[in-house]
């Protein structure tokens, strides 16, 4: 992977979680929960169509395979860090993902 490559896939992880904490709030008070479906949609619709359709984020042959769903969660965690939250608090979430994740994929792997 060169450097632009990781340069692109940096970006394309940052534009994730900035716009769900940008738009996603101010979308659910103004229209409630259509305004929920409505992030839903637009958010992370074109967000993935930017970073899988485009090409911006770049998974190089044989290395790791990571989704959205930890650009999300991994921004959104730092984000909330950086404006005076305490980490501690989400780690019983964190560790309830990973144990998800370990158990989604472990399970993935036996039907493929």
């Amino acid at each position: 992977m060169t450097i632009q490559h990781a340069l692109a896939t940096v970006a394309g992880g940052f534009i994730f979680p900035f716009l769900i904490r940008l738009l996603w709030g101010k979308l659910v008070d103004n229209f409630g929960t259509f305004g929920g479906w409505m992030a839903a949609a637009f958010i992370v619709g074109t967000t993935w169509a930017i970073n899988h359709g485009t090409g911006l984020i770049v998974q190089s042959e044989g290395g790791a395979w990571v989704d959205m769903a930890f650009a999300a969660g991994f921004g959104l965690l730092v984000a909330s860090v950086v404006r005076g939250g305490n980490a501690s608090k989400a780690m019983p979430n964190v560790l309830a993902a990973i144990v998800g994740g370990i158990l989604g994929g472990l399970i993935l792997s036996l039907y493929l």
